[in-house]
């Protein structure tokens, strides 16, 4: 795995973007990040739709990268953890997850987010809300106007499309606004959204090995 990084400055803090769809907040040592859809291959299958779990085990190999490179104190996902409630993915990840047990776990709750009492113990949740606040920052899931603060969101899956000599590309991106800044989707195993982004942003586009401003 190729890890680029780029900064960005919002309200006199630094976050670091990087091409693995995720965002460092340095000086809350906090790893974030939106949408893992954990449980999605599962339920695929369960429905009778053949799909292979190494995708999920991709997902948390670049995951566990991030963790062994910032070394966070805090893991915040802001919004659909999960994808359809427990099943046998929702295994898997509790497994990884206890390798990092010194890491405070945040959930900032999504659409997909239907956890009962036993599993937010199972999921070992030091935190679960429709919506956190750290600072001048809140963390939701979906950009809401009668928030007051900058909104750190996902629920989006954004992306953008490129026109090349061959093809039109689509690729997942960053969007910073004024006052938001949408996450791209962390799984790799969800569509884009290239339509209905936020207007007047910075779109942080990224590749394998790269991350452009544009």
């Amino acid at each position: 795995m190729n890890l680029a990084t780029k900064n960005t400055t919002i309200q006199n803090e630094i976050f670091t973007l990087t091409n693995q769809r995720a965002l460092f907040w340095k000086k809350e040592k906090a790893l974030i990040l939106s949408d893992l859809h954990i449980g999605k291959t599962a339920h695929f299958r369960k429905n009778g739709i053949a799909l292979a779990n190494h995708i999920m085990k991709n997902d948390l190999e670049r995951l566990s990268i991030l963790i062994e490179y910032f070394k966070p104190e805090k893991f915040i996902v802001v919004g659909d953890l999960l994808h359809a409630g427990d099943n046998s993915d929702v295994d898997e990840f509790c497994i990884w997850k206890n390798q990092y047990s010194n890491i405070k776990f945040y959930l900032v709750e999504g659409n997909h987010d239907r956890i009962s009492k036993t599993l937010v113990q199972k999921l070992g949740l030091d935190f679960r809300a429709n919506q956190l606040k750290i600072n001048d920052f809140v963390f939701v899931h979906d950009f809401d106007k009668s928030i007051e603060g900058f909104q750190i969101t996902g629920h989006i899956h954004p992306g953008v499309v490129l026109n090349s000599t061959v093809k039109k590309i689509r690729l997942p991106c960053f969007v910073q606004t004024e006052n938001q800044l949408l996450l791209p989707a962390f799984s790799e195993f969800t569509g884009l959204d290239t339509k209905n982004l936020p207007k007047g942003g910075r779109f942080y586009v990224f590749t394998d090995s790269e991350i452009h401003e544009i």
